[in-house]
């Protein structure tokens, strides 16, 4: 019994396992056919419509040269003024696109005569875009140094990855068969043909042949990569090649041809590498310099000059107590641990001014004693003013209590004529309870006033309601 169950089992193992290769070979052509639909360019690819659209967009001639010159002027003002929407406007109306992609296309399919076209129209743009940028910045009002402009002098590494992703996106765009303008507009604004043309102008213009080499090669990079872009795809969609009736003539076509794509191809390859080098270099120092003002040393002045690729230093400007031999070689035995190595480290540093920043420390511990002084002094000034407050408030509540007894008195002998002396006197009365203070006044009357007790009262109610008393003392002498 054993044995047959042990048969039955392995029949069914070997039952299933077909089926189980059906199944994964099922969902593995699935998600083949997914991906081919879904990254497949061939099956929308207008060939004969694209190479149209590419050979019309050439010509730098009539309209097209006026565009790119009002373009080109456009752009040059918003880097003169740093506004990154004016430079992005130009850019979407700049045609600068058309030759750069006659070049890639006509290399892609042998054809020399529109390569030739394509070469000389190129050669026109950059002409008429230097120059428009080139008087535009003669004039002075228009000269200075804008962060627009000082962006655009010299290539990264980066700008090669976004030449190539934008040639590429641009060629695909263009070969469907219902064109994409966003993505043809968005690559003209990615690749930024048009600011380095100006920026060159621009060093033309001040005499700074830095800047204008800078542009001049981030342009370049731009302009190879979006060919060389341009040429792979149109050999990708196997893009028929042209025929010539001389067949001498035409595989001398396609070797200088295959020539020129493969110095492009060569020359590219040579840019990049030289970049990403570069870029290395440059993120390699900045994590030095980093570490060597985390141990204490103030650098100043940072800018980029002061790494150099081409002559493989790095120059640090230093403040503060001057570094020793000792600690300098060390920190160029480090060098190595950072990728950098064979690279000259150059410390620009004054004399020692430890006694500078001695009596600096003493001026600052001194004029820290004195605004303690002054600090005690405000102290005391304003518990003086506290107690002259105090004083000032105490008069006047003792003025407030006093009788003006002159004024009193000659208002007295205006209202009553018989009164021949008055006197004024405060008592303090106590009852060993309360204490109370009296104003007592005085009156004397001629013998001839008939009613002295009358008068007597009328002039005590004028005494308190004058003086505003409720109690108040009136002896008749």
């Amino acid at each position: 019994m054993e044995t047959t169950n042990n048969n039955k089992s392995k029949e069914n193992t070997t039952t299933q396992t077909p089926e189980n290769n059906t199944n994964h070979l099922s969902v593995w052509a699935s998600i083949s056919q997914f991906l081919h639909e879904l990254l497949d360019i061939r099956a929308d690819t207008d060939i004969k419509g694209t190479i149209e659209d590419i050979k019309g967009n050439i010509s730098m001639k009539g309209h097209t040269a006026w565009v790119l010159v009002f373009s080109i002027l456009i752009a040059s003002i918003g880097l003169n003024i740093s506004s990154p929407a004016v430079v992005i406007g130009a850019m979407l109306i700049s045609p600068l696109m058309g030759p750069i992609l006659g070049v890639g296309l006509s290399i892609g399919i042998n054809d020399i005569d529109t390569l030739k076209r394509s070469l000389i129209n190129l050669g026109v743009m950059i002409g008429l875009s230097l120059a428009t940028s080139f008087l535009f910045f003669l004039i002075p009002l228009f000269r200075d140094e804008t962060p627009e402009l000082l962006a655009r002098t010299a290539p990264d590494v980066r700008d090669v990855f976004i030449a190539i992703a934008g040639g590429l996106a641009l060629i695909i765009a263009i070969s469907r068969r219902n064109e994409q303008t966003n993505t043809i507009a968005g690559v003209a604004i990615a690749t930024a043909l048009m600011p380095p043309l100006c920026t060159a102008g621009y060093g033309l213009a001040i005499g700074n042949l830095n800047y204008f080499g800078g542009a001049m090669f981030l342009f370049s990079i731009n302009t190879i990569f979006i060919a060389l872009a341009t040429f792979v795809i149109v050999k990708f969609l196997k893009f028929p090649m042209l025929k010539y009736l001389n067949s001498a003539k035409r595989k001398r076509i396609s070797r200088l041809a295959s020539f020129i794509a493969v110095l492009v191809l060569s020359g590219s390859i040579y840019l990049f590498l030289n970049l990403l080098k570069e870029n290395q270099f440059k993120q390699a120092a900045h994590h030095f310099i980093n570490d060597v003002k985390e141990s204490g040393i103030s650098i100043i002045d940072e800018v980029d000059e002061n790494i150099n690729y081409q002559n493989n230093s790095v120059k640090l400007i230093v403040y503060g107590y001057k570094i020793p031999k000792e600690e300098i070689d060390n920190w160029t035995a480090k060098l190595p641990k950072y990728g950098l190595e064979q690279t000259k480290l150059i410390f620009q540093q004054g004399a020692d001014d430890s006694d500078i920043r001695n009596e600096v420390k003493n001026l600052s511990d001194l004029y820290a004693h004195n605004q303690k002084i002054i600090s005690s002094r405000d102290e005391s000034i304003k518990e003086k003013e506290d107690k002259i407050k105090l004083l000032e408030t105490e008069l006047s509540k003792f003025y407030n209590t006093q009788i003006p007894f002159i004024q009193i008195s000659k208002e007295a002998q205006i209202n009553y004529n018989g009164l021949s002396n008055l006197s004024y006197a405060k008592m303090v009365h106590t009852n060993f309870n309360t204490t109370d203070t009296i104003t007592i006044f005085n009156a004397k009357w001629y013998d001839t006033v008939p009613n002295t007790a009358n008068q007597q009262l009328l002039l005590k109610k004028w005494l308190k309601t004058r003086l505003k008393l409720d109690t108040l003392q009136l002896n008749n002498n």
